[in-house]
């Protein structure tokens, strides 16, 4: 019979890693460096109710560590342009880029899931250019055949 994992949770308070706003992991000596620590990390991101942690498994055993982050802890790193348009989270997860998601609040671009602030990293910002008009100071983005306005709107409460 195979028993449950012992479960060890780690508080956000004494995680010694965190997110920043751009989406880089850092610790106390600086950014994280090694590529394949970076995507580990990134594709161990969960949430529950008492926030987003990263969890690893190992000889029965599952750690939870709750972590700081300093915007939001979702990143979209790269748009598909092509129909039907999506984006790729940090996390390794696929949405529909909707358009009707979209929204700009602290000078960024945003996406709403759900509950969820997803926020586009520069290259992600990069491959979207081609899409995106400006109109006075309204911003507005090409998808499926049609214009669409990117509305402002104050800070959500999924964004720190």
């Amino acid at each position: 019979m195979r028993t449950a994992p012992i479960e060890i949770v780690i508080p956000r308070e004494k995680a010694v890693f965190w997110l920043d706003r751009n989406g880089r992991w850092r610790n106390s000596a600086g950014p994280f460096r090694n590529p394949r620590i970076i995507d580990y990390f990134h594709a161990a991101i969960r949430r529950d109710a008492a926030g987003y942690y990263v969890v690893q498994e190992w000889e029965g055993v599952r750690e939870k560590v709750y972590f700081p982050f300093e915007d939001t802890a979702l990143f979209a790193v790269e748009v598909v342009t092509e129909e039907p348009a999506e984006m790729v989270l940090n996390t390794g997860r696929r949405l529909p880029l909707d358009p009707e998601a979209l929204f700009i609040a602290n000078d960024a671009l945003y996406a709403l899931a759900g509950e969820e602030c997803i926020k586009f990293t520069d290259r992600a910002m990069m491959k979207l250019s081609d899409l995106m008009e400006f109109e006075g100071e309204e911003y507005y983005i090409r998808l499926a055949g049609r214009r669409h306005r990117i509305r402002e709107k104050e800070i959500p409460p999924c964004i720190k």
